[in-house]
C-alpha cells in the first residue's frame, strides 16, 4: 500500500506556487482575446485608482507640501494624529456617529422604497422613481434647507414656531452646536434616494416570477417570508453594492455638510474625517498628513466593507 503524502494547510510550496502561475497564464492565454478587450479600462483604473491610492500610502510617510520634495519621517503624522490633533478626534467622533446613523438608515430607506414601488403599476412606479431620485440630483437642493432653518424670523421653521407661540426668539439651527449634527443627518437622508435606490429597483424588476411561485409551493406564506428568502437572497450582488455605496457616502460626507454648516462649523459640531483631509490637504497643502488621514479613512471603510459582506451572506440561511 503506497503512503498518501498531505501537504500541511496554509503551507505555500514552490510546486504550488509554480502551478498557480502556470495556470494563470494558461488563463490569460486562453481568454486573451477578453483581457484585451478589459485591458483600456484596467490601465486608466490602475493608473487613476490604483496608483494613487499606493502614492497616498507612500506619501503618508512623508511631509510633503507640494513645493519641495516630500521628505521621509516614517510614523510622525500618525502620531500626530492620534495625540496632537485634538480637532481629528473630534472629527473621527463625528464621522462614526454620522455614519452609524445615515448609513444603515439610507440603506433601508433605498431598500424598503424600492421594494414598495416595485409593487406599483409601471407608469406610477415610474413617477415615483423620478420623484424620489429627485433630491440626489438637485443642485439647490440645499437652498431649501437653508431658507427653512434660517436663523432669523424670516426662516420657515422659526416663523411658524414665532406664530405659534413655541419660542420667544429666533433658533440659529445651522450655527448652534445643539441642533446642528441633527439637521445635518435629516437632510443627507433626505437626498440619500440616489444610484443604490436605482440598483435596487432595478434588482426587483430582474427576479424571475417562477421563483415566488416555487416559493408558495415549498411553504412561503406571506410576503415577508418571500422578501426574506426569495427577494434578499437574489438581490444579495445589488445589495452588496448599495453596501459599498452607502458605506463610502456615509464615511466621505463633506459637501453637503459644508454647504449646510459652513467650513469650518461652530465648535466643529459637524466637522468630519473628510473635511479635516480636504483642509488639510487644499488649505494648508499639507499632502502628507492629509495622505495619513485618507490612508487611515480608506482602512476604515475597507473592513467596515468586510464587516457588511459578512453579515449579507447569512441572508436568507
Amino acid at each position: 500500500m503506497s503512503a498518501v503524502v498531505t501537504r500541511p494547510t496554509g503551507v505555500r510550496t514552490k510546486s504550488t506556487l509554480k502551478e498557480r502561475w502556470a495556470n494563470f497564464v494558461f488563463e490569460v492565454k486562453k481568454n486573451k482575446i477578453s483581457y484585451l478587450f478589459l485591458a483600456p479600462f484596467m490601465t486608466l483604473f490602475f493608473v487613476f485608482t490604483v496608483l494613487p491610492v499606493l502614492l497616498s500610502i507612500v506619501l503618508s510617510f512623508t511631509y510633503f507640501n507640494m513645493l519641495e520634495w516630500p521628505t521621509w519621517i516614517g510614523w510622525t503624522n500618525y502620531v500626530r494624529l492620534f495625540l496632537a490633533d485634538d480637532i481629528f478626534l473630534i472629527a473621527v467622533q463625528n464621522t462614526l456617529v454620522f455614519a452609524a446613523i445615515t448609513g444603515p438608515a439610507s440603506y433601508m430607506l433605498c431598500l424598503l422604497f424600492a421594494w414598495f414601488i416595485n409593487e406599483l403599476q409601471p407608469k406610477l412606479r415610474a413617477f415615483l422613481t423620478l420623484l424620489f431620485y429627485a433630491p440626489s440630483i438637485s443642485a439647490n437642493a440645499y437652498m431649501v434647507w437653508q431658507i427653512m432653518f434660517s436663523g432669523d424670523s424670516v426662516g420657515y421653521i422659526n416663523g411658524q414656531l414665532l406664530y405659534w407661540g413655541i419660542i420667544e426668539r429666533p433658533i440659529q439651527w445651522l450655527v448652534d452646536p445643539t441642533y446642528m449634527m441633527t439637521i445635518v443627518i435629516i437632510v443627507v437622508l433626505w437626498m440619500s434616494l440616489g444610484t443604490s435606490f436605482l440598483v435596487f429597483i432595478a434588482g426587483l424588476q430582474g427576479i424571475d416570477n417562477s421563483l415566488y411561485e416555487a416559493a408558495a409551493i415549498d411553504g412561503i406564506r406571506n410576503r415577508w417570508q418571500e422578501l426574506w428568502f426569495v427577494t434578499l437572497p437574489v438581490m444579495r450582488p445589488y445589495m452588496m453594492f448599495g453596501a459599498i455605496m452607502a458605506i463610502t457616502q456615509s464615511f466621505t460626507a463633506a459637501g453637503q455638510i459644508t454647504a449646510l454648516t459652513g467650513f469650518p462649523p461652530t465648535d466643529y459640531a459637524t466637522w468630519t474625517v473628510m473635511q479635516h483631509l480636504q483642509d488639510y490637504g487644499f488649505t494648508r497643502y499639507e499632502m502628507g498628513y492629509a495622505s495619513a488621514i485618507a490612508f487611515l479613512l480608506f482602512a476604515t471603510m475597507v473592513i467596515t466593507q468586510k464587516i457588511v459582506q459578512r453579515l449579507l451572506q447569512r441572508i436568507g440561511q
